[in-house]
C-alpha cells in the first residue's frame, strides 16, 4: 500500500512539473489507484480476520508435521518430521522422529532443546527466542496484530494465505506465511533474515485435544550435558 501511495504522489509531482502534458492523467488514474489501495486494504483485513478466527477458541493442538529447510545458498534441502503439541498459553512441544531424534520443550518460561543422540540439553529464555516466530503466533493469547503486520496473499492454489511481518527488529525471522484450508492450519512458511526458508506441512491436525501440563514440564535427562545459553 505504501508503494501505491508513493506512485500517486509521484504522479502528482510530475503533473505539477508538466501541467500541459496529459492534464487529466492523474484524474484518469486516480480511480484505478484508489481501487488498488482499497483491494489491498480489504485483503489485509480478510487475512487478519482469517488468522484471528483460527486462533479464537484455540486452547490446544496436536499435529504431525514435515519440516523442509532450504539453505540460503540454495544447497540441499533438509527434511525432518515428527509431532507437534501446543497448550496455550505459551507451552509447546516439538518431537522430531527423523532423521535425528530431538525434543524442543517450552514450559512457559524457558525453551529446552534435547539432542537425544548427543544427550545434550541447551536452554534459554522463551521470551527472548520466540519473538516473531510461528511458535509465538500460535502459543500467545495476545492479538496477532500486536506482534505482526498482516496482509493477504493470492497464490492461486486451494489455500487461503496470510503473510505476517514481525514488528520487532530483534528477531531472526523476516516473515511468516500461513496457508489455511477450510479455515484449518495446513502450511507455514518461514524466511529468516539470512534468506533460509523453512516449510512446515501439518497433517492429522487435532484441534483442542485433552493435553496435560505435565507434557510440557522438562525433566533433566540423567547424565546429560546441560547448557544455558542466555
Amino acid at each position: 500500500m505504501l508503494n501505491i501511495a508513493l506512485l500517486y504522489w509521484g504522479l502528482l509531482y510530475w503533473q505539477l512539473l508538466h501541467p500541459r502534458r496529459e492534464p487529466h492523467l492523474l484524474l484518469r488514474l486516480a480511480p484505478v489507484l484508489m481501487a488498488v489501495v482499497a483491494t489491498a486494504a480489504l485483503g489485509s483485513a480478510d487475512a487478519t480476520k482469517e488468522v484471528a478466527d483460527y486462533l479464537r477458541g484455540l486452547n490446544a493442538l496436536k499435529a504431525d508435521f514435515r519440516q523442509i529447510t532450504i539453505p540460503a545458498d540454495g544447497g540441499r534441502a533438509l527434511e525432518t518430521s515428527g509431532t507437534f503439541y501446543l497448550l496455550r498459553p505459551n507451552r509447546f512441544l516439538w518431537e522430531y522422529d527423523a532423521p535425528t531424534p530431538q525434543r524442543i520443550v517450552a514450559d512457559g518460561k524457558r525453551i529446552y532443546v534435547h539432542d537425544t543422540e548427543l544427550n545434550q540439553v541447551t536452554h534459554t529464555s522463551q521470551k527472548k527466542v520466540l519473538d516473531g516466530t510461528p511458535a509465538q503466533l500460535l502459543a500467545s493469547r495476545e492479538p496477532p496484530e500486536q506482534y505482526f503486520q498482516i496482509r493477504g496473499l493470492d497464490r492461486a492454489d486451494h489455500r487461503t494465505w496470510a503473510e505476517l511481518i514481525p514488528k520487532t527488529r530483534d528477531t531472526d525471522v523476516a516473515k511468516l506465511q500461513i496457508g489455511f484450508i477450510d479455515g484449518e492450519l495446513d502450511t507455514m512458511l518461514m524466511e529468516d533474515r539470512f534468506g533460509q526458508l523453512t516449510r512446515f506441512i501439518f497433517t492429522n491436525v487435532d484441534r483442542n485435544p485433552q493435553l496435560q501440563y505435565s507434557m510440557f514440564r522438562f525433566e533433566r535427562p540423567r547424565g546429560a550435558d546441560f547448557l544455558r545459553v542466555d
